[in-house]
């Protein structure tokens, strides 16, 4: 079975949705998701908005953005460490 990817947008409209007026189970049908991923993501995105969401979205392809500068810097650093051990 292919599962499908829901955005960060789409979620919270779902999450909307239930707070309004529809049930969770309700919800849960017509998008076709179980109802143990409906509270997880309420646990996740439940308090967010839209603008909340899209500034999540930039901070955690900044974050990896980071830590992809941090593993290559690491590496040079042991690299050279790795040389000056050869040369004394």
């Amino acid at each position: 079975m292919k599962r499908k990817r829901h955005t960060t947008e789409e979620i919270i409209k779902v999450l909307r949705k239930a707070d309004g007026e529809q049930t969770v189970e309700e919800v849960c049908r017509e998008v076709n998701i179980s109802e143990q991923t409906f509270y997880r993501w309420r646990r996740k995105y439940g308090r967010m908005e839209m603008a909340d969401a899209k500034r999540f979205k930039e901070l955690e392809a900044e974050n990896s953005e980071l830590k992809k500068m941090l593993a290559d810097e690491m590496l040079k650093n042991r690299v050279l460490n790795e040389t000056l051990k050869k040369k004394w």
